[in-house]
């Protein structure tokens, strides 16, 4: 594996070095993790953004409930 240097500011390197220690992780660790709870975080307010859009338009939204019940598959919960 490859590896580059960034700069943070010390105030964060020090959170960073404190979430690594609190997890007993490596800093290199804790940082791809920071990265990917980044990465999902905005996946998910991309997804809330584009639902919010679907539901401003009645006929879309009615496509996308409709497109969601048929391709529905039981889970066996409940």
């Amino acid at each position: 594996m490859t590896t580059t240097t960034i700069r943070v500011d010390t105030g964060t390197h020090a959170e960073l070095v404190e979430l690594s220690r609190l997890s007993g992780s490596s800093l290199l660790q804790t940082v791809r993790d920071a990265a990917e709870a980044l990465r999902r975080l905005r996946f998910a307010e991309e997804t809330v953004r584009r639902l919010d859009a679907l539901r401003d338009d009645p006929a879309a939204w009615a496509d996308y409930l409709g497109e969601a019940e048929s391709t529905h598959v039981a889970d066996g919960i409940g």
